[in-house]
């Protein structure tokens, strides 16, 4: 499951971790910033203490995209002016 939502700079999109009962436990909720100029991830550690986060440039992020479909090897994307 997840939610969308719009905020004044960023969209917030939040997935929500379901399992059957009793299969695994639960992970976090992931929440997911989007801004103009990076998007950032977070989650709350195991212990629940802190948020852990990740901030990607939109051009790591690009590559992020085209990594998930690539084998395995070493890669760069040629960005047009």
């Amino acid at each position: 499951m997840f939610t969308i939502e719009h905020d004044f700079d960023a969209t917030v999109i939040t997935l929500i971790d379901e399992a059957d009962a009793g299969t695994r436990p639960l992970n976090e909720d992931v929440v997911i910033l989007t801004f103009d100029d990076r998007v950032v991830v977070e989650q709350m550690t195991p212990e629940g203490n802190e948020v852990a986060r990740i901030t990607f440039t939109l051009e790591q992020l690009e590559e992020l995209r085209a990594a998930l479909d690539l084998p395995e090897g070493n890669y760069r994307l040629s960005r047009g002016d």
